[in-house]
């Protein structure tokens, strides 16, 4: 025997919140809009519910007693669905997009991964440029600090500064912020 697919729904829906007799409190705290809560017995407050064709739902289950609201619940589910929805469009996502360079990169190199850091941060995106030292070329340190701290004054107009170079293991990493419109 196959159960029809809306129940599940229906109850995965209802356990969020505890409407009219699945409400186990003996006296609820009922809120009316425009008027003072009023703490009354569950049955009464159902019985408010049922003769405003409404629901009664649990707002706040783990006050004391429980805080209840009479609505329409189906109505009330798709409100909240809706402002999840408008909170969630409205974050924003951080992009870290990253930069590599070698100690010895030449000018044009430099120039080209300059313009494409420059793209980036228009965009509102975090910039990552790091060198990265391979074998000998560790004890090029200074040449990857230089490199980077040019870069970094490079784009002073597109972005603030992070983090200034710092080595962490064989890469040397600044971080470059977008600059607020």
């Amino acid at each position: 025997m196959r159960k029809n697919p809306r129940q599940f729904v229906k109850k995965e829906e209802e356990a969020q919140h505890r409407i009219n007799e699945r409400i186990t409190s003996h006296e609820v705290r009922l809120v009316f809009e425009g008027k003072e809560p009023e703490i009354m017995s569950c049955a009464r407050a159902i019985a408010l519910a049922e003769q405003q064709e409404l629901d009664l739902v649990e707002i706040s289950p783990n006050a004391n007693p429980p805080v209840c609201k009479i609505l329409d619940y189906k109505k009330f589910l798709y409100n909240q669905k809706r402002k999840q929805k408008e909170l969630k469009a409205k974050q924003s996502k951080v992009v870290v997009k990253e930069i590599r360079f070698g100690p010895n990169t030449d000018d044009h190199d430099f120039n080209f991964k300059l313009a494409h850091a420059k793209k980036f941060l228009e965009e509102g995106s975090k910039v990552k440029a790091y060198v990265f030292f391979r074998g000998r070329t560790i004890v090029f340190k200074d040449r990857g600090e230089i490199l980077l701290l040019k870069f970094i004054q490079e784009l002073a107009d597109f972005g603030a500064v992070e983090q200034l170079p710092k080595l962490e293991g064989k890469k040397m990493i600044v971080m470059i912020n977008p600059k607020k419109k």
